[in-house]
């Protein structure tokens, strides 16, 4: 299925700097459909209340807001084969259109501010079958359910004091979350961070087996720890001037590794990470080989719809790619709506 583009513990959670983070994060992702319960849920409630206080940024995605366009190749190496006859993962090498952006439903949100940060990715085989991911550098979600996002997102729009204590409470995935949150290093370059698929899919293989699936993108730049106060000393926008030059220097690698389920793992419910020893094959590389503004780049307007899928991928009992695929739906129609709004001038001569 394509989606169109325009064209083609207990203890409880301390909250502060956590809960702040927890929101933000949560808020930016697109995460519930309206088919959950189409009379409480739908699209066009969640994207409304992910919209920051003063309103969304006219013409631009609702969620992920910010960022900037990337193209390239991914260099499949043919070990995926064994696991899909998904045209994207036989030998060869295939376009990509990417897109680096920052977890916030805030076009001028600080990069210093927000921890999470994602990665869309499109692959094209020369079939024209498409590969599409949308990834993130958290390890798992905050919550299980779509149902529980939403309801998370309430939360952190309650004025009521304990409404966050007592969604936490009555969530303790959320805690886990929280702990990540709190310890998790940051870094001062897209290059340097890991991107994690967080729903599983399943591959088909030509014999017509499947194979529950997570992946990951590995960076090939070796990662070094900075501190939200080292990112905010090169001004708000310090990660996409960075990300650009790094990569007109010389292009930007990520190995990408399939991780396989075992029976034990839990495949719906993107809050419970899988054991590290799990059995990963690497099946390509991402190379970036360069850079964009989005405002005149490709990837301005690809939905990075994760249930587009090409033959011998498809998805699993996860519930959440559907809906989300709901919501990047309605938030597509609302930007291009608005496409006289775009681009959206920001206060100090940003844009």
């Amino acid at each position: 299925m394509n989606t169109p583009d325009p064209a083609p513990p207990s203890r409880p959670l301390a909250f502060g700097a956590i809960a702040v983070t927890l929101v933000i994060a949560a808020a930016a992702f697109a995460y519930t459909g309206g088919w959950l319960s189409p009379g409480r849920i739908t699209p066009a409630k969640l994207v409304d209340l992910q919209a920051p206080p003063e309103g969304p940024a006219l013409g631009h995605r609702r969620n992920h807001t910010k960022g900037i366009c990337f193209t390239g190749l991914f260099q499949a190496n043919g070990a995926g084969a064994a696991l899909t006859r998904a045209r994207v993962l036989a030998a060869g090498a295939y376009p990509v259109v990417g897109r680096f952006n920052l977890a916030s439903s805030e076009l001028a949100q600080p990069d210093g501010q927000t921890l999470v940060r994602g990665l869309g990715l499109r692959i094209t085989a020369p079939d024209g079958s498409q590969w599409r991911t949308a990834m993130l550098t958290a390890p798992f979600f905050p919550v299980s359910t779509p149902e529980d996002f939403y309801a998370l997102l309430q939360a952190g729009r309650s004025k009521g004091p304990g409404a966050m204590k007592a969604f936490a409470a009555s969530h303790p995935g959320l805690a886990t979350f929280g702990a990540w949150a709190a310890s998790a290093p940051w870094t001062g370059s897209y290059a340097e961070n890991r991107f994690n698929s967080i729903d599983s899919f399943v591959f088909t293989d030509a014999r017509g087996a499947d194979h529950i699936v997570r992946w990951s993108l590995l960076p090939q730049s070796p990662p070094v720890a900075v501190t939200p106060a080292d990112l905010a000393k090169g001004g708000p926008d310090v990660l996409f001037p960075e990300i650009a030059a790094r990569v007109a220097r010389g292009p930007v690698r990520y190995a990408l590794v399939v991780i396989l389920a075992e029976p034990v793992d839990a495949v719906a419910d993107p809050n419970k990470a899988w054991p590290e020893s799990r059995r990963s094959v690497q099946v390509g590389t991402l190379v970036v080989q360069a850079v964009q503004a989005e405002r005149d780049g490709p990837c301005r307007d690809i939905n990075y719809d994760p249930t587009v899928l090409p033959p011998g991928m498809k998805t699993s009992a996860d519930p959440f790619p559907a809906a989300r695929s709901a919501a990047y739906s309605r938030s597509f129609d609302r930007r291009a709506a608005e496409a006289a709004d775009y681009p959206r001038t920001l206060a100090a001569g940003r844009s």
